[in-house]
């Protein structure tokens, strides 16, 4: 203390300040180190405000009169202060607006969230995993499992039937007892926990509580967050995740001047775990690691450059990093897919997507082998360069080309995989004579008895002109032709036996046709539903290499001696399916490149140009669409940020130095962190020639929430409380306007047709508005003419025959002085009848289209068209019709 001043810091940390124009200076500082920090205890701030107190009152003496009313008020509003900061916990204003604002997001995201009763959307999809997860049947999905088993978790709490399938939008609910509202309720409440973390997110960045009210405020009214809250998606548990771990974060900032205390490392560690939970939900968690990594990497390097940092110190600062925000997300991510594989223990539809040793841990056998390979044996031949599965043939013939019976590629293992193979000439010998590299050989289907044939056809999906049909060709005891022979090129083998004689599983091989010379080829091309969308296989000149590899699977012959040495499969552990499953998942998404009748590119997102039907029924609408009041204030605050950063920019490099008082630094501290975390989860879609929606772009949209309450915050800076909490109201008050307006189309609710044309700001918007009634009645009228019994006779054909025929003659009846009326609508009535009779046996005398094949088949005519039940349905086809990563 020097003359009765000084400027030392009390126990809470906040400057004491001596002398008259100190004091206002003093309670600045007080109250700015309130608003940044939470843990500071009554104590000590009622401490704090007797020093201050105390302070003043030795000065009072050498005050003038005018200094002591100044003090008085400031002594007014510290008293206030000191007041309000004396409230037990549970009374703090902070958790008042908190609870406030909490219980309305309650009301906002979970009213009426039974309704729709039906499927919406990708409730196809996650709904029917829930259900695959309960029957432990294998599947692949794109995503990581965390979000989907919470899903499957909460539908078995509450007796999800694993039978129902959540086949197409618009299967109902409520007859088979599907607990859906539990599902969507688990959704629900982690969009409405997104709410208050904003609030912290904000405020606990020093920035003031209106601030983190309009944060709040704006996440809980943004229509696109509330539409994906409420259905089975996976976009709520991932924005909340990702919400938490920017939460954790900024938490574990505030303690850096506390480091290595227990506080830094809890928030530290809870700051990995919500990384490892992000990336468990969605890839697109990915981007919160780069944001937390970008950050990290700054902390590092200014602790670097920090001469009062030892190198021990900072190696410790390294490893705590490494360790809570590296092996802890890993750890965790790897969790989830353990747990995923312990529950996933039977085959399912996702077997083919999977080698086959990942297939083995499926609950699939495979008897071993015997390893040499002879004539006369019985073989499955497995495709090596795709997915696909087996060589497979069907007594189903192709619609175009050649209309010979069906060559393909089946993922699963069937008994119309396995061929006998033959010598060149169709014969089998009588001893053992193994195939070696080179031989020339005739494959014959076991169930059908056709031949693996080409010829000069082109085949029905590939247009290229290296490319040729093969087919199946022939009958039982049909010597056939040329056009079957197939030369063995060993092309990798395991050692130097397989690869001068053809083993079971150790040699990689072609089929090369002898006339056409020609390479047995297969690529990842679905057939159209009559070859129930399996995979082409055609014979390829100048073929890649990968996509004409083949591998003998197992193999049988009668004659094979009782020691002969057997082979099979090595069963992967758990790190070898991780990673095989995650290379799958990553190339399947990257497969996902078809067009889809709502998906949009990046570059309309930030513009809100256009969003996505998710579901329509009785003049009804669900359909995700933003909140263009929200959408625009958020991306005018990114460009705000980035002109004024570039303005700055510019006047550093002429000299100028723009400090405002501190404030640059302090705001460029919490908002260049929310504008990285927009840019990491926003421009990496640029470089994705994959599917792409607007919900891609929801966790950017957080960001640039919070970033524009960053924006206000700066803009508020020295206006008076109440203008702020006016500017406050008034904004939340247009957001909520704008909300209530596009309302009928987040929940799905009653709207007409004008309100509907009203609502479009942009021509862009594609929801239908002609599927609304002109009035709110016509709803009632339709309610009522759907429940009214309808008399059901049994002469509905004949009713139909009679309007179908009053229709036919409509314009040659001529009403002429009402003469012959009557007689001709009596002959009409009467022809009816006769006229639907000869319909149905009209309809009758369509063939079968397996028999009507027969006629233009190049086939023996006796041949047996019965379908067997092999399960041909390629049930994968889901996964790549998958509209969302």
């Amino acid at each position: 203390m020097r003359n009765g001043h000084s400027s030392a810091v009390d126990q809470t940390g906040v400057p004491v300040y001596r002398g008259t124009q100190a004091a206002a200076a003093t309670r600045e500082s007080s109250l700015e180190h309130y608003s940044s920090s939470t843990t500071t205890t009554t104590r000590d701030a009622a401490t704090a405000h007797h020093s201050l107190d105390k302070n003043h009152h030795s000065k009072k003496a050498n005050d003038s009169d005018n200094d002591d009313n100044d003090k008085d008020k400031d002594s007014s509003r510290l008293t206030k202060f000191k007041s309000r900061r004396s409230l037990p916990w549970y009374q703090s204003r902070e958790l008042q607006i908190v609870s406030a604002i909490t219980l309305l997001a309650f009301i906002v995201r979970l009213w009426a969230i039974g309704y729709p009763d039906s499927v919406v959307f990708d409730e196809v999809h996650f709904g029917g995993f829930a259900s695959k997860y309960l029957r432990g049947a294998f599947f692949m999905d794109v995503h990581p499992p965390l979000a989907k088993m919470l899903i499957a978790l909460t539908g078995w709490l509450f007796g999800l039937d694993s039978s129902f399938g959540f086949k197409e939008i618009g299967m109902d609910y409520i007859e088979p007892k599907v607990p859906y509202i539990p599902m969507r309720l688990m959704c629900g409440l982690m969009g409405v926990a997104v709410v208050p973390m904003a609030f912290y997110t904000v405020r606990n960045s020093g920035h003031s509580i209106h601030a983190a009210t309009l944060a709040a405020l704006l996440v809980l009214f943004e229509n696109s967050l509330v539409t994906q809250s409420r259905l089975i998606l996976l976009d709520s548990p991932l924005i909340l995740f990702t919400a938490f771990t920017a939460l954790a974060w900024v938490n574990f900032h505030n303690q850096r001047q506390n480091p290595f205390s227990d506080d830094w490392f809890i928030w530290l560690f809870l700051t990995g775990v919500g990384l490892g939970l992000s990336g468990s939900v969605k890839w697109v968690g990915l981007f919160i690691i780069a944001t937390i990594g970008t950050s990290t990497i700054g902390q590092l390097w200014d602790l670097w450059g920090d001469l009062k940092i030892t190198p021990r110190s900072w190696l410790n600062h390294f490893i705590a990093r490494a360790v809570c925000l590296i092996v802890v997300p890993v750890a965790v991510y790897m969790l989830m897919f353990e747990i995923h594989f312990l529950i996933l223990r039977n085959g399912g539809d996702g077997d083919g997507f999977m080698s086959a040793p990942f297939q083995m841990s499926l609950g699939h056998s495979l008897k071993d082998s015997p390893l040499s390979v002879a004539y006369g044996a019985s073989v499955s031949i497995r495709h090596q360069g795709t997915k696909g599965g087996y060589l497979h043939s069907h007594p189903s013939v192709y619609e175009t080309g050649s209309k010979q019976q069906q060559i393909t590629l089946y993922p699963h293992k069937d008994a119309n995989n396995d061929w006998i193979i033959q010598k060149k000439d169709g014969s089998i010998p009588e001893g053992l004579e193994y195939i070696k590299h080179g031989d020339v050989i005739r494959l014959m289907h076991i169930f059908t008895h056709k031949r693996l044939h080409s010829h000069d056809h082109k085949p029905p999906m590939t247009e290229d002109e290296n490319h040729f049909e093969v087919s199946g060709y022939g009958y039982k005891d049909f010597p056939g032709d040329a056009n079957d022979e197939w030369r063995v090129e060993i092309v990798e083998s395991r050692d130097e036996e397989s690869g001068k004689f053809l083993h079971t599983l150790d040699s990689k091989f072609k089929l090369v046709h002898n006339n056409m010379n020609c390479d047995l080829f297969s690529h990842k091309v679905k057939l159209p539903k009559w070859a129930f969308e399996q995979q082409e296989v055609t014979c390829m000149r100048s073929a890649v290499l990968a996509k004409t590899t083949w591998v003998i699977e197992s193999n049988a012959h009668p004659s094979y001696p009782a020691d002969a040495r057997l082979v099979n499969y090595k069963k992967p552990g758990f790190l070898g399916k991780f990673l095989e499953l995650n290379k799958v998942m990553w190339d399947t998404n990257a497969g996902l490149v078809e067009s889809h009748p709502y998906d949009s590119r990046p570059s309309a997102w930030p513009l809100l140009k256009r969003g996505i039907s998710f579901w329509g029924k009785d003049q009804k609408h669900i359909y995700l669409i933003g909140n263009p009041i929200i959408w625009s204030l958020s991306t005018v605050a990114i460009v705000l940020y980035v002109a004024i950063r570039g303005l700055l920019f510019i006047r550093d490099k002429r000299g100028y130095n723009d400090d405002f008082n501190g404030l640059r630094e302090y705001y460029e501290l919490s908002g260049g962190f929310f504008f990285m975390a927009w840019t990491y989860h926003y421009f990496p879609f640029y470089l994705m020639d994959r599917q792409l929606f607007l919900h891609h772009y929801l966790p950017a949209l957080y960001f640039a929430i919070l970033l524009f309450s960053v924006t206000f915050d700066l803009l508020c800076r020295f206006i008076p409380n109440r203008i702020r909490l006016i500017a406050v109201v008034l904004i939340t008050a247009i957001a909520v306007y704008s909300f209530r307006t596009r309302a009928p189309l987040t929940y799905g609710f009653e709207w007409t047709r004008t309100e509907c044309e009203a609502s479009k700001v942009l021509k862009t918007w594609d929801y239908d508005c002609n599927q609304y009634p002109d009035t709110y009645a016509q709803y009632t009228v339709n309610a009522v003419a759907n429940t009214t019994p309808i008399e059901n006779t049994n002469n509905n054909d004949n009713n139909n025959a009679i309007i179908d025929a009053f229709e036919r003659i409509n314009d040659e009846l001529v009403v002429s002085e009402g003469e012959g009326v009557v007689d001709d609508v009596a002959d009409v009535a009467a022809a009816a009848p006769q006229e639907a009779e000869a319909a149905v046996a009209e309809d009758a005398q369509i063939t079968d289209p397996a028999e009507s094949k027969l006629h233009d088949a190049d086939i023996d005519p006796t041949f047996d068209f019965e379908i067997p039940v092999d399960n041909d349905v390629d049930e994968n086809a889901e996964v790549n019709e998958k509209s969302s990563a």
